[in-house]
């Protein structure tokens, strides 16, 4: 298969990864448990926006939080990123 696929699948997975992380955390909140810290949810954010906003809006977690308005800038890097590697291959 070509490699555009794997990266995709790969990508996919992380933002997957990303979203469960943010669902995690919203259950640890829940139940006063130890939580995941905030730099660690934003490194996940700047890995995998896409999961990130996924888990802020379904989850209701961190939407409040001013830092974690960068979810937007890091979705509209990897936009930008992702037009330069698609018209780079084209």
């Amino acid at each position: 298969m070509h490699i555009v696929f794997y990266i995709l699948i790969i990508y996919l997975i992380l933002n997957l990864v990303s979203l469960l992380m943010y669902r995690s955390d919203k259950d640890k909140a829940i139940n006063n448990q130890y939580r995941t810290s905030e730099s660690t949810l934003l490194l996940a954010a700047l890995i995998g926006p896409f999961g990130a906003y996924a888990g802020m809006r379904r989850y209701h977690h961190k939407t409040r939080k001013l830092k974690f308005k960068l979810v937007f800038v890091f979705m509209a890097l990897h936009i930008i990123i992702a037009a330069l590697v698609i018209f780079e291959f084209m």
